[in-house]
């Protein structure tokens, strides 16, 4: 049995801790470890700023600053939160933009903190606004005129239906608040400022939402206490039809017995697109302009006038919002009492052409001659988020005229629903005279 060996090893432990001391003291390629170089700090040699309107609400200003290269850069205002990133566009400058808002206190004593950083080391410089871009502010009263919008638009969807999200985008001043209304249906919703100048909003169609015939929607702005607006100049339905002229009365080549008022009216159709503009409307009786005297709305226009005998032509213009055009030209004829003899009389007591109704049950009187047979159709027509232009056949009856020739009749649409349009026709026959005559009413808003 082998006994213990006293100092075995020992040369060789001393030979390796004094290597390692020698290795620490020097570093590895023998210069002292304490000696070796470290990354130099990043360095900031320049700062810029640029304005396209001074230090005005909604004006954009341009930062540039110029220092070491491939590190991570951003500025700061002072007494604003935000802050800034640069992003380097070529070697060692880094640019960035930001638009002052409305809650900004910009002046010419601000100062600009601008920030480098590489790797684990930063710095930083201070400066202060160049005084030309204080200078260049003006006094906001004078700058309220410039306020503009320059284009309001939506992108179309396939059917106004609960569920269809409307999408509208607007462009002008920027750094504006900004907000779109659809009469009726919603009011002031906001948009936001994606871009400089550049606004986006969206609404989604809910199922009791009602849109009537009659769209206005308009997109606003509003800065430095002032606001501007503009009216949608396109269709919210894709592909929509341009609107018709329905229920010209007196129609095309009838003869109406001469009295105090003879009423001249029509029905504008959306045939399921975007209504008439009634500021469009233009309406000519016998080559003579009678727009002015004429009650114009979305959904008609009336004009009563004393007319002599004779033939009266009649032309009607008009365009919907979306720009679509139409034209609609007829003739009737006045007679003298005298010469109307062999036609049917035929009269509504109430209601007067074209007007509103409300209540779920609609009463219509009229008169004709004693003992008449007269038979009365009532075709409605919906105006309602998912139904523009479906019509329904809502009332059909067969009734004889007392012995003073007054009859009477009440219709019940289904759906009560605003801005519907009731065409009712009525046709009277006694022996071998008959006549015929149209009653256009809307549900009440």
């Amino acid at each position: 049995m082998k006994g213990n060996r006293p100092g075995f090893g020992q040369p060789v432990l001393r030979l390796f801790l004094l290597s390692l001391s020698v290795f620490v003291t020097t570093g590895l390629f023998g210069e002292p470890a304490y000696a070796q170089r470290t990354a130099p700090a990043p360095e900031i040699t320049r700062l810029s700023v640029d304005s396209d309107d001074g230090l005005l609400q909604g004006a954009v200003l341009t930062f540039t600053v110029e220092g070491t290269p491939r590190g991570k850069a951003s500025v700061r205002i002072s007494r604003i939160e935000a802050n800034i990133p640069l992003k380097e566009v070529s070697r060692g400058v880094y640019e960035g933009r930001y638009t002052i808002k409305r809650k900004d206190r910009i002046n010419g004593g601000s100062t600009i903190r601008a920030n480098l950083k590489l790797g684990n080391r930063s710095t930083s410089e201070t400066y202060g606004l160049p005084p030309e871009l204080a200078s260049a502010q003006v006094a906001p009263a004078a700058k309220a005129a410039a306020l503009r919008i320059d284009r309001f638009s939506v992108v179309p969807v396939s059917q106004i239906e609960p569920g269809a999200e409307l999408q509208f985008t607007m462009s002008g001043s920027p750094g504006a608040k900004a907000y779109f209304t659809i009469e009726g249906v919603v009011k002031n919703m906001p948009m936001q400022e994606t871009g400089s100048g550049q606004y986006a909003g969206r609404y989604t169609i809910r199922r009791l939402d009602q849109f009537p015939s009659a769209l206005n929607i308009f997109g606003t702005l509003e800065a430095n206490g002032q606001s501007v607006g503009a009216r949608l100049d396109q269709p919210l339905i894709a592909g929509a039809k341009p609107p018709i002229i329905r229920n010209a009365t007196p129609r095309d080549g009838e003869t109406v017995v001469a009295s105090n008022m003879t009423s001249i009216s029509v029905t504008f159709d959306d045939a399921g697109g975007i209504a008439i503009d009634p500021k469009s409307v233009r309406v000519t009786l016998a080559g003579r302009d009678v727009t002015q005297g004429a009650q114009i709305t979305p959904q008609f226009f009336n004009y009563r006038a004393n007319l002599q005998p004779g033939k009266y032509p009649v032309v009607v213009t008009a365009r919907d919002v979306a720009g679509n055009t139409l034209r609609h030209a007829w003739t009737f004829s006045v007679a003298a009492q005298a010469a109307a003899t062999a036609v049917l009389p035929l009269e509504i007591l109430s209601h007067v052409n074209n007007a509103a109704v409300s209540g779920d049950s609609t009463e219509v009187r009229g008169r004709t001659a004693p003992g008449a047979r007269v038979n009365v159709l009532v075709q409605g027509t919906a105006s309602i988020a998912g139904l523009f232009g479906v019509s329904q056949q809502i009332h059909d009856q067969a009734l004889t005229a007392d012995a003073n020739g007054n009859f009477a009749f009440s219709f019940r649409p289904q759906y009560a629903v605003p801005g519907a349009r009731y065409e009712i026709t009525l046709n009277a026959a006694r022996a071998e005279q008959k006549s015929e005559m149209k009653l256009v009413l809307f549900q009440q808003q």
